[in-house]
């Protein structure tokens, strides 16, 4: 059961393995999906009638059940909110982008999102959001005053994220959006770079209260998130049942779309359809 021991070892281990070339966290991405073979070892294992093969078969799904069964026993603490929020990473391809973004702005306070499409959302977002600022392919709308607005290169060479300081009636918070380069196997090195200066941008940040939302393209159980969690808190993490896998939105497993803060205290998360888009919106409810 050498298949057995290798993906145990590879689920414990994964932030020991080098990079190689950017594939290492590529596949720490998809490092829940990793238990799906362990029922196939089981079977296996049963039908050579070996109680060693069965315990070996075992191991992995022993290691996921560490690993990732308190993300599907965690529930929200709940309690009252101040603040809505979600980011959607629209899609420049979705034929119909305003169906997929009334579907995500009911009810939100701060909603972000990316990959937009000229301007043909104003109509529809005005009557829920009076304020609202855009830099390159990003946006941020919002219920309540924006106050300060600058668009940010993050090393892409263009501003693909924005910095907004949002007046709520419970303080200012401020709002980063951002759309950070795509990782592939090996072809990691851009979107590194890119999370690298969100990391610094965030760091010069002094705010007391901050919201990071976007489309990372970095998993949560991707290496490299740990550069931005810390400082910074994933909403999801705290108060989010499941993995809450975003992408692709017919059948999700990996979530690049996150809802970061500080200063502030998630009381739910979640995942919510968009139609059209092939990504889930990002959920949760904060306290100021």
């Amino acid at each position: 059961m050498v298949m057995a021991a290798l993906i145990a070892l590879v689920m414990g281990g994964h932030r020991l393995l080098p990079e190689l070339g950017g594939v290492t966290p590529v596949l720490e991405s998809l490092l829940p999906w990793l238990g799906v073979a362990v029922p196939f070892l089981l079977v296996a294992a049963l039908a050579a009638r070996s109680g060693s093969a069965v315990a070996t078969a075992a191991v992995p799904g022993l290691v996921w059940g560490l690993m990732f069964g308190p993300d599907l026993l965690r529930s929200g603490p709940g309690g009252p909110s101040d603040l809505s929020v979600a980011t959607l990473n629209i899609g420049a391809a979705t034929p119909d982008q305003a169906k997929a973004v009334r579907a995500v702005a009911r009810g939100r306070d701060l909603l972000a999102l990316q990959e937009l499409r000229g301007g043909g959302l104003d109509p529809v977002l005005a009557a829920r959001f009076p304020y609202h600022f855009t830099a390159g392919t990003v946006g941020l709308w919002s219920r309540y005053p924006i106050t300060e607005t600058s668009r940010l290169d993050l090393g892409l060479g263009w501003p693909r994220a924005l910095r907004a300081v949002v007046r709520t009636p419970k303080g200012r918070v401020t709002v980063y959006v951002a759309h950070l380069a795509s990782a592939r196997p090996g072809e990691t090195a851009v979107r590194d770079r890119t999370l690298a200066e969100a990391r610094r941008v965030i760091a010069r940040d002094g705010s007391d209260r901050l919201l990071l939302l976007g489309d990372l393209n970095t998993a949560t159980t991707d290496r490299k998130l740990a550069s931005l969690v810390p400082p910074l808190t994933d909403a999801h993490v705290e108060a989010g049942t499941g993995f809450g896998f975003t992408w692709p939105s017919m059948f999700p497993i990996t979530r690049p779309d996150h809802i970061l803060y500080r200063g502030l205290t998630a009381t739910r998360a979640g995942v919510e359809a968009a139609p059209g888009s092939d990504h889930l919106a990002a959920v949760a409810w904060l306290r100021i």
